[in-house]
């Protein structure tokens, strides 16, 4: 059995006027990549989430699309 998710925290520093949104990217119990808004892009941790990383992070539309979640932290 094979296993992959991902979630997603909305961290509150200064009530909704400083919000941090990191997201994590699991496979079979292991975390392979993670977004976080503070750094602005992905990272990964792993072989494969260095490869996922470098190919979402040259898609700028990907990544304007992950930073654009954090508003919906702040609803």
């Amino acid at each position: 059995v094979f296993q992959w998710m991902h979630k997603a925290d909305c961290l509150f520093i200064n009530g909704t006027e400083k919000v941090r949104l990191v997201v994590r990217f699991i496979y079979n119990r292991e975390q392979f990549l993670t977004f976080d808004s503070d750094v602005g892009n992905f990272v990964g941790f792993t072989p494969l989430g260095e490869k996922n990383a470098k190919k979402w992070n040259s898609d700028l539309a990907t990544v304007e699309f992950m930073r654009s979640h954090v508003d919906r932290c702040r609803h």
